[in-house]
């Protein structure tokens, strides 16, 4: 199950997430992807919005990765949308001091539907024609977007979020048909930022007002006798249509926690815990100030 992870890297570049601790060190991040691809994993995740992420990485030397990285969203007042994308990549393999990457994810997929969104594609499939990427795709906020833009834009992987509270990726029925039409899907945000980690002492008062469901998630954990951890970790790798678990670590002994909770039975979450809620599940919209 390990290798069905991906090492999520936006600590690496940029300060990240409601229970972050910081970005993370070069040193660390040598450390934290040595130990990784000894435990299996061979997948990174990045994108040019990342802070410093992408030139972290080429510096510590990912070329053994299968790396995919994101768009930018396009700028306004850019009509070339192609050549916005050729523009783009080259700036990330430049960063990543790779000749191509494994996927290329558009950050905001909502351009292609705008008047440039042909020309977008069309980069897209350029990059991907050229051997600059293997992949193309989106990374997604919610499932809608899918319906919006896959039966004009063919896609070959799709992003987005799936934990025990957001399973609308799978609810929508979106997940089995990503997989019957061979798109690879990777989950993101299994830990919801680390919030499904955190203790109640330790969350930010904006939570404060789902004090109900948060109650559920802790009883369930206790009756149960589980870990909050290797129960997110469960969930996400329980469907066989997730190529690939992206997870972010913050330091070397975060990631031997992971990895060993992959190894870990804990029961499957129940479908109490799950919420269409996009105050709580959507991360765009917290208001943490």
């Amino acid at each position: 199950m390990v290798e069905r992870l991906a090492l999520g890297t936006v600590q690496f570049g940029a300060d990240y997430g409601v229970a972050g601790a910081g970005r993370v060190a070069p040193a660390e991040v040598a450390r934290i992807l040595s130990a990784a691809r000894e435990r299996g994993i061979d997948t990174l995740d990045t994108a040019a919005d990342y802070g410093e992420s992408e030139q972290v990485l080429g510096e510590a030397g990912v070329d053994r990765w299968r790396t995919v990285t994101k768009l930018s969203p396009l700028p306004a007042g850019w009509s070339d949308g192609a050549g916005w994308v050729r523009e783009e990549i080259f700036a990330s393999l430049r960063r990543l001091r790779l000749p191509s990457v494994e996927g290329l994810l558009l950050h905001r997929p909502e351009d292609l539907l705008g008047d440039r969104g042909a020309g977008i594609y069309a980069g897209l499939l350029e990059c991907r024609e050229r051997g600059l990427v293997r992949k193309i795709g989106l990374s997604i906020y919610g499932p809608e977007t899918l319906d919006a833009i896959l039966p004009r834009f063919p896609v070959d992987l799709v992003q987005a979020p799936f934990n025990v509270l957001d399973r609308r990726l799978r609810d929508s029925g979106w997940l089995d048909r990503l997989a019957s039409a061979g798109i690879e899907v990777h989950a993101r945000s299994v830990f919801l930022q680390g919030l499904l980690l955190m203790p109640a002492a330790h969350r930010p008062p904006y939570f404060h007002r789902w004090e109900a469901l948060w109650r559920r998630w802790s009883e369930w954990l206790r009756d149960n006798e589980a870990g909050a951890l290797q129960a997110c970790l469960r969930f996400a790798l329980e469907p066989r249509g997730i190529a690939r678990v992206v997870v972010g670590v913050d330091n070397l002994g975060q990631l031997e926690k992971v990895a060993e909770g992959v190894r870990q039975a804990a029961p499957l979450a129940p479908a109490e815990l799950a919420t269409d809620d996009l105050d709580l599940i959507d991360p765009s919209r917290w208001r943490l100030a």
